[in-house]
């Protein structure tokens, strides 16, 4: 087992961290918000009074921080005082030159280090079924996985270092633009008179299928894991999936890309959310989509 410092105990970084702490591993963690810090040592967290006293003495240390400026920060008060060997992972969504910033950082302190955001959200972060996307040398990679996957059920080797954060964002634009097209989908079959059952066992079982849909409905009593049945309780924030669409945007306009599809749900999201929802689940656009 390992001795793990965990910076960041948030809605992801808790539970992760206590994830840990379950498989046997020795946590010591540390967040600026004292509530978050008494969740954490509630769950068998060691909380330390700073990051450097969580980062000391550790074989691994993991960040899941709200931004790369955040990040960056973290990292530039830590790693001159972390042990040699020390494997830097940051799961935090940031866009990818900061992730590449944090990889340098790391590098010059003779240190590997590897970039793996999460997709799964707040219930795959308690419940453990995290997709983690990670970036960096192979071998870095490889020194994360034992830990990686006490928190999640799958670890994708997506490349060097910033591939990770570019597989999430990429990932969160499709995940944005498909729940979007599905909410409009069901708005559209609500005016025509088709019902939401008729239109789920359609789709679900033909080429309109995808997560949206079938794991994350927008409309309830269709789909047990979806937040409509909860009155769009999140979940993932709408404010989390507008943040994931810009840096998809940042990235986009860097390299040249060309999204469309992209730069109109990041419009939409703006809209809902500047209309006091970026609290809900960024399913609950579908209310916004009926005109309420």
């Amino acid at each position: 087992m390992a001795r793990v410092g965990f910076i960041g105990l948030g809605n992801m970084g808790g539970p992760m961290a206590a994830n840990l702490v379950k498989a046997g591993h020795e946590v010591a963690g540390f967040d600026l918000v004292p509530f978050l810090c008494d969740e954490a040592r509630k769950a068998g967290t060691h909380v330390a009074d700073s990051a450097r006293e969580a980062a000391k003495g550790r074989d691994v240390i993991i960040t899941m921080l709200p931004a790369g400026a955040h990040v960056l920060s973290c990292w530039q008060d830590i790693v001159p005082h972390v042990a040699p060997h020390t494997l830097m992972i940051d799961c935090s969504t940031i866009d990818v030159e900061s992730a590449r910033a944090a990889h340098d950082l790391a590098a010059k302190a003779g240190l590997a280090s590897v970039d793996a955001p999460v997709s799964g959200g707040t219930g795959g972060a308690k419940a453990a079924p995290l997709t983690f996307m990670c970036g960096g040398a192979p071998e870095a990679v490889t020194r994360s996985m034992p830990v990686l996957e006490n928190m999640g059920r799958k670890i994708v080797n997506c490349g060097l270092a910033g591939s990770g954060q570019a597989a999430k964002i990429c990932n969160n634009m499709i995940l944005g633009a498909t729940m979007i097209a599905t909410a409009e989908a069901f708005v559209l079959a609500e005016t025509l008179g088709l019902s939401h059952r008729a239109l789920f066992d359609a789709a679900s079982t033909s080429s309109g299928q995808s997560w949206s849909l079938t794991s994350y409905c927008p409309v309830p009593d269709l789909v047990p894991t979806s937040p409509a049945n909860n009155d769009y309780k999140p979940g993932f924030a709408a404010a989390l999936m507008l943040k994931d669409l810009k840096l998809a945007q940042q990235a986009a306009q860097a390299s040249g890309a060309t999204t469309p599809m992209g730069a109109v749900a990041l419009q939409l999201f703006q809209l809902f959310a500047a209309n006091g929802h970026a609290g809900e689940d960024f399913s609950g656009i579908i209310t916004m989509l009926r005109g309420q």
